[in-house]
């Protein structure tokens, strides 16, 4: 309608004749004929034309092929039929119902065909991960972020990465971010149990990607879905429909809810440094609400809202009790009354000092049992090296030794040989997080003095601050070898700033040549 338009405005603002409306136009002298007798019999004003659409305008100039009908019908609400088909497996209704009860509510509405013509024009017009419709409860998408999320550790500076798990529900876009240390099997099925509380109920499909924490195999020979992620589904009456191998289209909702969550959540994290991923994950459920109370444009509702609306009412009730992933291995407890376990060590009671034992393991706990009896229970360790010991784990000589050493106690033997002693020991505090677990070597090095003396122990304590070390076997060489009789030795001056060596009174050591 353009051209007309351009016609129009050529004869009836600029006044110029067929001929020259022709060679501005390029369009047939006939045709422009035709449109400008077609103006003059409809007697609308230049303003008139400017203010009808097209297809009003279509239907002042051509009424004899217009297809373009304008009813005054009350048109029915898209948003609310497509809510309702959503729900179809639970409610069974179908478009024919809901145009009946809209024909009820307007006798003089639409036709059935004209109705399904409407409502499809409707989908099409939805965004893609709109276009599959789910059923309300049904299925759950879930992947991981390919965006990760750096982790540093304090006592080290080094650097892991956490990854992000996302789980969408396919009715409402409800969406569960979780953070783990890898994906693992152990971590990918503690952020399914995380999930299902996290909605308040279970989905009846859940559709991972082909990740093997999940799927061992999914090719035209079928699935083989691994035996602990169907134990788990099993245990929560959820059906596995994995997507195909390499077709992100058949998991639109997460690749959208990844993208999103990327955007809204993880990109504001880029300038904050995270020390745990505990710490990261209440970050994330601080933005998390924030995200799914968002206002989804093209329906004028909330995730939150649609899920309350939509998934939560057909979501299938959880079961009693968490499941609990466990690992199982058979261990020997070790002279020392403990068992080692990824390279960390738990203790057992003294009495079971070199037998075999059954170690029961999950994300959060340790579970160690003899000849079926549970013996042990203790927290997960995860930082190599690191040790869990129970008091009454331990024979009572060495209870007595535990009570006795303790961090106030060892203070007080350093404070009592001189000042760089008191700086070894909280130096030797301040690389462990577990304050027993440098006891042993404390006592080793505060024990010197006896053998070297106080004044020969603080020298090479002072001397092996200057060389930023405080292992046990250096200090055992230096008093050895008298390093800090040397040269050097004399004119090192402490890098480490405390407490201790910032006092006036403090000797250096020049005082003993």
């Amino acid at each position: 309608m353009k051209q007309v338009r351009d016609i129009v405005k050529l004869h009836s603002d600029m006044g110029l004749s067929i001929r020259k409306i022709q060679g501005a136009t390029g369009v047939a002298k006939s045709t422009v004929a035709d449109y400008v007798k077609r103006f003059k019999e409809l007697g609308l004003s230049l303003e008139q034309i400017e203010t009808l659409d097209d297809d009003a305008l279509r239907l002042q100039f051509f009424p004899e092929c217009s297809s373009v009908v304008v009813s005054s019908k009350a048109m029915p609400d898209m948003n609310y039929l497509h809510q309702e088909l959503k729900r179809r497996k639970k409610t069974k209704v179908t478009l024919y119902l809901l145009w009946e009860e809209y024909r009820l509510d307007n006798p003089d509405g639409y036709g059935y065909t004209q109705f399904r013509v409407y409502y499809r024009r409707f989908k099409k017009k939805l965004n893609l991960s709109m276009r599959q419709t789910h059923l309300a409860g049904e299925k759950l998408f879930v992947d991981y972020s390919g965006l990760t999320m750096p982790i540093y550790n304090q006592r080290t500076g080094e650097v892991d990465y956490a990854q992000i798990f996302v789980a969408v529900l396919g009715a409402s876009g409800y969406t569960f971010v979780h953070a783990t240390h890898s994906q693992k099997q152990e971590d990918f099925i503690y952020s399914h149990v995380m999930c299902y509380n996290f909605f308040g109920g279970v989905p009846r499909v859940v559709a991972p990607d082909n990740l093997k924490s999940a799927i061992i195999s999914n090719n035209k020979n079928g699935i083989v879905v691994n035996e602990s992620y169907a134990n788990l589904n099993c245990h929560y009456g959820v059906a596995v429909e994995p997507t195909r191998p390499r077709k992100p289209k058949d998991k639109p909702k997460a690749e959208q809810g990844v993208q999103a969550i990327q955007r809204f959540i993880l990109a504001k994290f880029r300038h904050h440094k995270f020390f745990s991923v505990d710490e990261l994950n209440k970050a994330i459920a601080q933005l998390l609400d924030g995200y799914n109370n968002k206002i989804i444009k093209h329906l004028q509702q909330s995730r939150t809202e649609l899920f309350n609306e939509l998934d939560a009412p057909y979501l299938n009730p959880l079961p009693q009790n968490n499941y609990v992933y466990k690992q199982f291995k058979i261990a020997r407890v070790n002279q020392d009354y403990h068992i080692t376990l990824e390279k960390c060590n738990y203790s057992v009671p003294f009495q079971h000092i070199k037998e075999g034992v059954e170690v029961r393991y999950s994300t959060q706990s340790v579970y160690i049992y003899h000849k079926h009896k549970l013996i042990a229970t203790h927290p997960r360790l995860r930082r190599v090296g690191e040790t869990s010991t129970l008091h009454e784990h331990m024979p009572s000589e060495h209870q007595y030794v535990n009570e006795k050493m303790n961090p106030d106690r060892l203070r007080s033997w350093a404070k009592s040989i001189g000042e760089y002693s008191s700086v070894f020991v909280e130096d030797a505090f301040d690389e462990v997080e577990h304050k027993p677990n440098a006891y042993r070597k404390i006592s080793a090095i505060l024990s010197l003095a006896k053998r070297y003396g106080k004044i020969e122990l603080e020298l090479a304590l002072m001397y092996a601050v200057g060389i930023k070390t405080i292992k046990t076997k250096s200090i055992k060489s230096i008093l050895d070898k008298k390093l800090y009789l040397s040269t050097s030795a004399n004119n090192i001056t402490p890098t480490k700033q405390s407490l201790f060596n910032n006092h006036t009174n403090i000797r250096g050591a020049d005082e003993y040549r």
